[in-house]
């Protein structure tokens, strides 16, 4: 029975899957995983079944360049965390969990953008604080979505998930940038030619783009200046392919609107100015944080170990 480490406790059901097939170690640690942590692992299980910033690097892989280890099942769609090219040298598949967090990763999209466009943080902290002195009519004034334009960064499966609840629950015109051609969108959009071009459209720019090496960084100050001076940037995709220090002098400096971040550059690290700004809302990167998905999400990475030690072709490789 091949020997299976689990990186994060996951739902019940899911360990008991992994558990009938495997013999299964969780880890009991909510921290990701070092590099040295790494190195020991791959020496040590036949699969293992890691999740955000867990340190596959390139590093982890020339420390061991025969590793024991022969399938990464990532739990989650983004793998940035693991160099998969430097896996693959080494003889490691990898395999992801797409189309389980699609509508939910959409949904937190939506709830950013309202937040952040309707202020909602803001008016909270207020009542919060015992600062609310009562309705007036100029108080917490904010971007009426409706009918408005959004800028979808990455149309794949979750893009294409926030441009629906966008167009057909608020009316709001789609725009996107992506890299290939999309030739059916799924509803009224337009791809526009370049990045920059859709950041000066929108009045909401929403990223979801996958973290590779080609996307780290693409929002940058040059990015962001192509932005309405009233417009607001939600960012549901990865912190990396963000320049979060741009993205803070741009919300310090007045030259957006505001912000609405799942994700961080440095996560779990979140940058004191960042928090500091009325105009930004900041959620723990809860994108897929239901029961139901996260079940989903984890019997999709058991059946990826599942099919590959029983020698049949991966459901979902990377």
């Amino acid at each position: 029975m091949e020997r299976i480490l689990i990186a994060r406790r996951l739902p019940e059901t899911v360990l008991d899957a992994a558990r009938a097939r495997f013999d299964v170690t969780m880890r009991d640690n909510t921290a990701p995983m070092g590099l040295d942590e790494v190195v020991d692992v791959l020496q040590a299980y036949d699969g293992i079944l890691p999740t955000i910033g867990d340190a596959f690097s390139a590093e982890a892989f020339r420390k061991v360049p025969q590793p024991r280890t022969r399938l990464l099942a990532n739990f989650g769609v983004g793998y940035n965390h693991i160099d998969v090219a430097a896996a693959k040298a080494a003889g490691v598949a990898v395999s992801n969990t797409p189309g389980a967090v699609t509508d939910a990763t959409a949904d937190i999209a939506l709830t950013l953008m309202l937040m952040t466009c309707r202020r909602a943080g803001e008016g909270e902290r207020m009542v919060r604080a015992g600062q609310w002195e009562g309705w007036h009519p100029t108080q917490l004034l904010g971007l009426h979505m409706t009918g408005k334009t959004v800028g979808i960064v990455g149309m794949g499966r979750i893009g294409k998930a926030i441009a629906r609840r966008a167009h057909f629950g608020f009316g709001m015109e789609v725009v996107f940038y992506n890299r290939s051609k999309v030739a059916d969108p799924g509803m009224p959009a337009r791809q526009l030619d370049g990045l920059h071009e859709v950041m000066a459209t929108a009045d909401v720019v929403v990223l979801a783009l996958p973290a590779t090496a080609e996307t780290r960084h693409i929002i940058d100050a040059k990015a962001l200046a192509a932005m309405k001076p009233t417009g607001y940037l939600v960012n549901i995709a990865r912190g990396d392919i963000m320049d979060e220090a741009a993205l803070i002098a741009a919300l310090q400096e007045g030259r957006i609107a505001g912000a609405g971040l799942d994700v961080y550059e440095f996560e779990p690290r979140v940058p004191p100015a960042l928090i500091a700004l009325e105009n930004v809302t900041l959620l723990p990167h809860m994108g897929t944080s239901t029961h139901e998905v996260r079940e989903a999400m984890g019997m999709m990475a058991v059946e990826n170990l599942v099919a590959f030690f029983d020698g049949k072709p991966l459901p979902n490789p990377v």
